[in-house]
């Protein structure tokens, strides 16, 4: 990608392909922007976070046969959805039924969050697209998320070989910080993380008509869709960002998981082990 690419206009639909045919996105069709959030090294040599365990994506209210096909195919069995029941009634995105899958309701924000004046000072933000603003985001993210962040990092503690996955609406936000979580706990560098962060701007192109088409319907954004794109960025330099008010803020990682989870040192510990593999095991 482009360094100085503006994260507002539509992509190269070749490059786009391209990307999305390799590693860490993983096709399942009828769900956009979903990322194995295997293989990336890790601070201990010869160790790389797990492959085929965690995925991160977008919503999966769209997903087809062949699609769900695939999620069994892979072994995922659990999918952890981060939003809210009044967006999943905004947007007409109820959570699917899928045969064998549970999918678990893991809301970052309550109810009322979603009230017209919340979501407008959200969106206000959001509109800005600056780092200021997504920090302000985040750290709301943060402050909420505790209680759905504690199920999937427990999942994690306790069923180290079922492959899981989780998503939000588009699966940049929500999603991207617990992904940033996940990964920041298994010993990934800020660096890798925040790369992973920004391939949504790839992994979003294929629901951009969709998403934008939400967004347009909106006030705020129905005679800006500029601005509409800018709540939809997902800058490498937003995540960087992100890990420094995570220290600033909470203390690191680790700190900040304890005391909005409620996990203990020894958790985080099995936690770790079970995001991880050693690379020689694998020779």
């Amino acid at each position: 990608m482009i360094a100085t690419d503006s994260g507002l206009e539509p992509l190269d639909p070749a490059y786009v392909a391209d990307v999305l045919s390799r590693p860490p996105f993983v096709q399942i069709p009828g769900v956009c922007n979903v990322r194995d959030l295997g293989s990336y090294p890790t601070a201990t040599p010869d160790v790389v976070t797990k492959p085929g365990y965690a995925y991160r994506s977008a919503e999966l209210s769209g997903i087809t046969e062949e699609g769900v096909r695939k999620m069994v195919s892979l072994g995922i069995l659990t999918v952890f959805d981060l939003r809210s029941d009044p967006e999943m009634r905004k947007y007409s995105s109820p959570i699917p039924t899928i045969e064998g899958v549970e999918i678990v309701p893991t809301p970052v924000f309550k109810s009322e969050d979603y009230s017209p004046e919340k979501l407008a000072k959200r969106f206000e933000l959001y509109a800005t697209g600056t780092t200021e603003a997504f920090m302000i985001l985040y750290s709301q993210i943060l402050e909420h998320g505790g209680p759905a962040f504690g199920t999937i990092l427990r999942h994690v503690r306790d069923k180290p070989n079922s492959p899981f996955m989780f998503h939000c609406t588009a699966g940049k936000d929500r999603t991207g910080i617990i992904a940033a979580i996940l990964l920041k706990l298994a010993g990934v560098d800020n660096h890798f993380i925040s790369q992973d962060y920004s391939l949504t701007r790839v992994g979003r192109e294929p629901d951009r008509a969709k998403v934008l088409g939400r967004l347009l319907k909106e006030p705020m954004f129905a005679a800006n869709s500029e601005a509409a794109m800018r709540m939809l960025t997902s800058r490498y330099e937003t995540m960087r960002a992100f890990f420094n008010l995570l220290e600033e803020k909470y203390g690191g990682v680790e700190t900040y998981v304890k005391a909005y989870t409620e996990l203990t040192d020894e958790d985080l510990k099995i936690i770790r082990s079970n995001l991880v593999v050693s690379t020689k095991s694998r020779m």
